[in-house]
């Protein structure tokens, strides 16, 4: 429990909510009790006063006795006053010497022909509810009576409530303690499983998975933890292998730059022939070196934000068509016949974006396709509306499988895995391609099967006429 932080604090807050609960509701059932009792009480004791006076009103012997015999069986002291507050008669167990409770604004209050209630403290500690009242004779105040009754009996039974609640509620306290710690351990459980979960997945141990599947916040965190960890074990393995094959491509354009120029500086030829064609072997790897340097630095670029755009007005057609001029050597090479189709009745509308940067992204497209289609076709289509033009890329390559569609974008990764990579590339075209389209506030879409082909799709937006 000591490392149980999060329990103990919901447990204490439940706790604490429901003490609150049961001390306020002790509280409140324990003042019904003393209200109920005291009310019913003064009730009884001013009825019994007027029962009192209009006996008292009777001004024969047979009352006055009847009335000393009702007081004592009715456990009740009795007092009968003049106007001008002495006691002309008193019957009880009261002492009559004790007669602070009668004050002279109350006794003129009766001698008015109100009634008086209040309660009375002798010198024991005993506690009185008293009643005042007039009495009349032929409609003339001639006295007072004071009846007043002890509150032993209401004390004590208030005193056993109070123990009675108090018992019960500890019991409660008790039972709801345990409730809580139960309740309180069941809520914290996935939360700690999560803690030790994000530690493991903190220091690399990104295969940790949680197994809780609540249909709640909690089960909805769960599943961003584990989204999480799936996220960041293949970024961590596609940059493994990314850094895999950065050294392989590195090390054979090395290997062959170091070789070749050790050749020709030792002027390890027979002849100029040969020595031509080593030197363009060098030229040809450097540019590679260069090439692959040039696509590391420009995504660098895009993703802390230092890439430079140029907007204007730019229209697609001339720039598709020197990209699909460009790269028709190399199609033919394999050989792969390059199509470009659209629909010269119609105007495509000018884009609003950086022209190098768009040929670059069709470029890169074309020589992705040309790269995974062995022999067949690739088609070129271009075609717009008033709110966007669309470029659209169809080759009858090798497919991407559907379960490599969702991280084709993503940096260093790549679908042909193999070092050998019969195909090359380094896995940068289709990142570089997916950041440039989003800077420049279009949109891609891919659409493939597995031995058929794949199909990309670039929307970029029109110029508004407004």
């Amino acid at each position: 429990m000591n490392n149980n932080r999060i329990g103990m604090k919901i447990g204490l807050i439940i706790i604490s909510v429901f003490l609150v609960v049961i001390l306020s509701l002790g509280i409140t059932i324990y003042q019904l009790f003393t209200n109920f009792y005291s009310k019913d009480m003064e009730t009884e004791l001013t009825d019994l006063t007027t029962h009192f006076a209009t006996m008292a009103e009777m001004s024969d012997k047979t009352s006055e006795d009847m009335m000393q015999t009702f007081a004592d069986f009715s456990n009740v002291s009795v007092f009968y006053l003049k106007s001008d507050g002495s006691i002309v008669m008193h019957s009880g167990e009261h002492l009559v010497t004790d007669h602070s409770f009668i004050k002279n604004e109350d006794v003129q209050k009766i001698f008015t022909g109100k009634s008086i209630s209040t309660e009375h403290h002798d010198p024991s500690g005993n506690r009185y509810v008293v009643i005042g009242q007039p009495i009349q004779r032929e409609g003339v105040i001639t006295s007072a009576i004071y009846v007043m009754a002890s509150t032993q009996h209401m004390d004590e039974s208030l005193t056993a409530i109070r123990q009675i609640l108090l018992v019960a509620g500890i019991g409660a306290f008790l039972l709801a303690f345990g409730i809580t710690w139960f309740v309180a351990k069941i809520l914290s459980r996935p939360l700690l499983q999560m803690q030790k979960a994000t530690q493991r997945i903190a220091v690399g141990e990104l295969e940790t998975r949680l197994e809780i599947r609540s249909k709640d916040e909690i089960g909805d965190l769960a599943g961003a933890i584990n989204d999480l960890a799936v996220d960041l074990q293949r970024y961590r393995d596609t940059r493994q292998e990314f850094f895999a094959n950065i050294s392989h491509e590195l090390r054979t354009p090395i290997t062959y730059l170091k070789g070749y120029a050790n050749v020709v500086k030792h002027k390890m030829y027979e002849t100029e022939e040969e020595k031509d064609s080593y030197l363009e072997i060098i030229e040809q790897e450097a540019v590679r070196m260069e090439h692959l340097v040039k696509d590391l630095f420009e995504l660098a670029r895009m993703e802390e934000g230092r890439f430079h755009l140029v907007m204007e007005q730019v229209d697609l057609e001339p720039i598709v068509e020197q990209a699909v001029r460009k790269v028709e050597l190399k199609a033919k090479e394999k050989p792969i016949e390059l199509f470009f189709e659209m629909d010269r009745s119609v105007s495509i509308p000018l884009v609003y974006g950086d022209g190098v940067r768009i040929e670059q992204i069709i470029l890169n497209l074309l020589e992705n396709s040309i790269r995974y289609t062995p022999e067949g076709e690739i088609r070129v289509k271009l075609y717009g509306n008033e709110d966007k033009v669309t470029f659209k890329i169809e080759d009858t390559g090798i497919g991407i499988p559907s379960e490599e569609l969702p991280y084709i974008f993503e940096r260093f990764y790549r679908v042909e895995k193999s070092r050998s990579r019969q195909f090359g590339g380094t896995g940068l075209g289709l990142a570089i391609v997916k950041k440039l389209v989003e800077l420049l506030g279009g949109d891609i879409r891919v659409s493939t099967e597995v031995g058929v082909g794949t199909e990309f799709e670039v929307d970029f937006l029109v110029i508004s006429n407004n």
